[in-house]
């Protein structure tokens, strides 16, 4: 064979080797679409980036009961955060299904059209917070990078991720970047009886464990908590009422009462979430 012939053999195989690798390649990140108003942080083939959510569930705030001063504080932070003031980190934690998500999700409705974007961020991405804040750090709207549902175990990697990003590390703090997250758990790590006993009291001061310190620290690091609580009877039923109005039902008996009652009862807890299921059911079924 001759040089030319073999030079146009070895291209033909490398052709045929890239064509076949090019499948398994990460796909390029596509750019990202500022217009939006809600973004989710995706990891997929390698590549990371922001990803513009379609339809954003704009809940409002006079949806919500029961919250009212949850919700008073967290709208006065969110409306110093857009008008360009100081403003505070915040942990939202309490009983399931008492309106932290729905919280979040509604205060930045109520803020969207003043410039406020929302990016979702799920836990196992906690690592990347840097480089989202980095690529939104020069932008001129105004971000809460929103953590739900939020709590870790012992050895999970984001756990500093998050530390760091809330304090900042070498690098500051991003003025247009705060976190909203959302927990069952006050401190958002699991805490163990036997780290109680390594607790000490000595001169009169109780010194508490390294590891019981070092999971408060985290959720210190937040400037604001909300807690939310159970609902009572009453509360339950008031937010029955309230989204039965919302889904166009304004009847309302003893039947539909000893109902809404029935079906809390079945789920062991009174909460929004529960009275917003009863309520689609109800609606759904007149």
């Amino acid at each position: 064979m001759i040089p030319n012939e073999r030079l146009l053999a070895f291209l033909d195989r490398v052709e045929t080797l890239l064509d076949r690798a090019d499948p398994l390649l990460p796909a390029a990140a596509s750019e990202t679409e500022w217009s939006a108003q809600a973004f989710r942080w995706r990891v997929r083939n390698g590549r990371s980036q922001l990803e513009a959510v379609r339809h954003p569930h704009t809940i409002q705030l006079d949806q919500l009961v029961n919250v009212s001063l949850q919700r008073e504080r967290l709208v006065a932070n969110t409306r110093q955060f857009v008008e360009g003031r100081l403003a505070n980190n915040v942990l939202l934690t309490g009983a399931r299904g008492c309106g932290k998500s729905s919280l979040v999700k509604a205060v930045w409705n109520e803020f969207r059209h003043q410039g406020l974007r929302l990016i979702e961020v799920e836990k196992t991405h906690l690592h990347d917070l840097a480089d989202i804040v980095e690529q939104v750090g020069a932008r001129p709207e105004r971000f809460i990078v929103f953590c739900d549902d939020l709590s870790f175990e012992e050895g999970d990697h984001g756990y500093q991720a998050l530390k760091t990003a809330l304090d900042g590390s070498i690098a500051a703090t991003s003025a247009n970047v705060l976190i909203y997250a959302t927990s069952n758990r006050r401190h958002l790590v699991p805490e163990y009886f036997s780290e109680n006993a390594q607790t000490r009291h000595q001169d009169g001061e109780i010194h508490f464990a390294e590891a019981i310190e070092e999971k408060v620290a985290l959720s210190e690091r937040f400037g604001l908590w909300l807690s939310f609580y159970g609902f009572s009877q009453d509360e339950y039923l008031a937010a029955v009422r309230n989204w039965l109005a919302e889904f166009g039902v304004t009847a309302w008996d003893d039947a539909s009462e000893r109902a809404a009652l029935q079906w809390a009862q079945g789920r062991g807890a009174r909460s929004g979430r529960i009275a917003w299921q009863f309520a689609r059911d109800w609606a759904g079924s007149r």
